[in-house]
């Protein structure tokens, strides 16, 4: 009894240690222009689109990616400005302040920093002038099915699908909120904070926005300010085809947004990729990369991944580092779709109970 308890609690601790770490920063930048993103997975891939919110039908995405867990603050802007010279102009309210009065294309160059600066491939095209171009089909990474973006790339600005699914989407039960807080009462407003059910909204104009971590309650995924704060833009062309219009989608609501359904998911606005303004910002989100968490290399992420961690074997042995990883990029890689694939706390404890099982079990009789 005593060793089937220990063995459940060992199965528990190990659950809650998976998931307390599904969120994962990322370093970018060197000395005292170092600095992070801390990304949350979406997980849930093809998951049933909203057919309440704007767009009508929204928020279905087929892959698992990642999203900032907060918007993109000043310090980082600067941060990327004094190393790449991008230039980019903003708001000065604070170094924690989201970045405000950046256009869709500054952003989009900060995006590409990201990429460039870890030695990887620009999300979105520009010419030798500095003026946004589509992607070519002889463009390695080209992608028809999204003129915007780079397959290759690993950061870029949320698409309005990746943005809506991480703000109003329920991972457990596969429904969509009407707000980011998880709910569909409307959040109570606040000037600062992070208690569930607030955002930061009806406050006046001179109060600003709210420091990226004090942005108000999370959503059902664990990201914060999606509702209220500063608007944000996202990737997708207001007409939602990303060809050659010049209007871009950004949603979300601000700090002096003064109606409820104005940072509700059936509220979405657009203005010029070249536009600004005070209360507008963004924040990044990532593909997951398929050959972290690989420990076999064998081109996916699953439960062989996991044995050859518990043995010792990955970069750095029984690290809770190494273990986030394998966890966040569970189900990379080519897994057939027909394959039904665990949870990966489920499949620890699968593995767990295997192991008792052997333990106690005993040699047949000669």
């Amino acid at each position: 009894m005593k060793k089937h308890l220990c063995l459940a609690l060992m199965s528990a601790a190990l659950c809650s240690t998976v998931l307390a770490q599904r969120s994962v920063a990322d370093s970018f930048g060197s000395a005292l222009n170092t600095f992070n993103i801390e990304f949350i997975t979406i997980g849930n891939p093809s998951n049933v689109a909203d057919s309440t919110g704007a767009p009508n039908p929204a928020g279905s995405v087929a892959v698992n990616y990642r999203i900032g867990k907060f918007e993109i603050s000043e310090q980082m802007i600067d941060k990327a400005n004094n190393l790449g010279g991008l230039g980019i102009t903003k708001d000065t309210r604070g170094p924690n302040k989201p970045a405000t009065n950046v256009s869709w294309v500054e952003a989009t160059k900060f995006v590409n920093w990201l990429n460039t600066s870890t030695s990887g491939t620009p999300a979105y095209k520009f010419d030798a002038s500095g003026n946004f171009q589509l992607w070519q089909p002889g463009d390695a990474g080209y992608n028809p099915n999204n003129l915007y973006r780079n397959s290759l790339a690993q950061y870029f600005l949320p698409s309005i699908d990746e943005w809506y699914k991480a703000a109003y989407h329920n991972p457990s039960g596969g429904n969509y909120f009407n707000f980011a807080t998880g709910s569909d009462s409307v959040p109570t407003p606040v000037a600062s904070g992070t208690a569930a059910g607030t955002a930061v909204f009806r406050q006046s104009a001179a109060t600003g926005p709210a420091d990226v971590t004090l942005a108000g309650g999370l959503s059902p995924y664990g990201t914060m300010g999606q509702g209220g704060n500063v608007f944000e833009w996202e990737e997708t062309d207001f007409d939602l085809i990303n060809d050659a219009s010049t209007t871009r989608d950004y949603r979300g609501g601000s700090w002096n947004t003064n109606f409820n359904a104005g940072i509700s998911s059936s509220s979405r606005l657009g203005a010029s990729a070249l536009s600004a303004a005070s209360n507008i910002g963004f924040r990044v989100a990532s593909a997951p990369e398929p050959t972290r968490g690989d420990f076999d290399r064998d081109g996916d992420v699953d439960g062989r991944d996991f044995l050859v961690w518990q043995r010792g074997g990955s970069p750095n042995p029984r690290s809770g580092s190494d273990l986030a990883v394998w966890q966040d990029n569970y189900g990379s890689g080519p897994i057939s779709a027909f394959n039904v694939v665990p949870e990966p706390c489920s499949l620890v404890l699968c593995m767990l109970a295997n192991l008792e099982l052997l333990r106690r079990r005993r040699p047949l009789a000669a």
